[in-house]
């Protein structure tokens, strides 16, 4: 972010295309997925893309989903093919012609953007447009994390990391009785992980006070996926949630592995899970932490997220 990757600009408002529809946006989560986009850590799918995948807006041109006014949620995943083997499957995230919003097509860094109806979400009530923003992809792909480290009933789950996407798992494993340890390197991230009902909260390289059933790791670091492991108990699971991870160290397979440990890694999500996870957060009201920005300072809102800077998560509002 050094760089200054980011510029601001006048462009014409964007014309929805056969089964899209315009939306005003309301408010725009920044992901740490946004900030691989803009240093380069994924590679470029469209040149000046406007980043941002977890957009709150209101529907400005009518379509067969949504009328004008309705709020909608624009999340990461905007196309798939629906005719792979694996969108036949249901696996649609794993989809080779799958698109994402804020890397394939414009996002919500703007006051306007435009959406698939078919890849739209309808939102619960209850909660602000700031906090609705980091449901759409923090919210979306921590409940798929979470479902791919198989947690058993009241079992015991450590978190690696804790900004948005943790900080909203934590809590979806909390009410279904879990037992939650957090362990990141921001002091600040760990009290609030306590004041959400964590049980424990230490520095990000520690060792649990327990072994784990399951853990997610959300922060980006290779380094942590040994301890994580190591932190595990027999038939334990380690899923992790980023789309971008620094190198894994050598493993040792005795300590690490041995006694049915796995290892799995979360792609995108599908749009059933975004379903579900709206669908219980409709349910059981989430505490959502949220920083906000106005959105000229989009770049300060990424450049403090690459510094830990940010409790919750931030979201630019125009």
């Amino acid at each position: 972010m050094a760089s200054g990757p980011l510029r601001l600009s006048d462009e014409p408002r964007p014309v929805p295309g056969a089964g899209e529809v315009l939306v005003r946006v309301l408010a725009c989560g920044v992901c740490r997925t946004d900030l691989h986009v803009s240093e380069g850590d994924l590679e470029v799918h469209r040149a000046s893309v406007v980043p941002g995948h977890e957009v709150v807006g209101e529907v400005v041109s009518p379509g067969s989903r949504f009328a004008v006014g309705e709020r909608v949620g624009i999340a990461w995943l905007r196309h798939t093919c629906g005719e792979c083997r694996y969108c036949r499957r249901g696996a649609e995230n794993l989809c080779p012609n799958s698109r994402y919003t804020g890397w394939d097509a414009d996002g919500g860094y703007a006051d306007y953007t435009v959406v698939p109806e078919a890849y739209a979400y309808r939102l619960p009530t209850g909660y602000s447009n700031a906090e609705l923003a980091p449901l759409l992809c923090a919210g979306i792909i921590g409940y798929r994390a979470l479902e791919r480290a198989d947690l058993p009933d009241g079992g015991r789950l450590g978190v690696y990391g804790f900004g948005a996407s943790a900080h909203l798992a934590a809590q979806v494993a909390l009410a279904r009785g879990a037992t939650v340890h957090v362990l990141t390197r921001s002091a600040a991230a760990r009290e609030l992980a306590l004041s959400l009902g964590a049980a424990s909260a230490g520095p990000a390289d520690a060792m649990p006070p327990e072994p784990l059933d399951a853990a997610i790791l959300f922060a980006p670091v290779g380094d942590l996926v040994l301890p994580a492991l190591a932190a595990l108990d027999r038939g334990g699971t380690l899923s992790i949630a980023g789309i971008h991870l620094s190198d894994i160290p050598v493993l040792n397979y005795q300590r690490h592995l041995f006694q049915e440990r796995q290892l799995r890694s979360v792609t995108a999500n599908t749009r059933q899970d975004g379903a579900d996870f709206m669908a219980f957060a409709a349910q059981h009201r989430l505490h959502v932490t949220t920083t906000p920005y106005p959105l000229d300072h989009a770049d300060r809102a990424l450049t403090d997220l690459a510094g830990d800077r940010v409790d919750g998560a931030a979201v630019l509002v125009p």
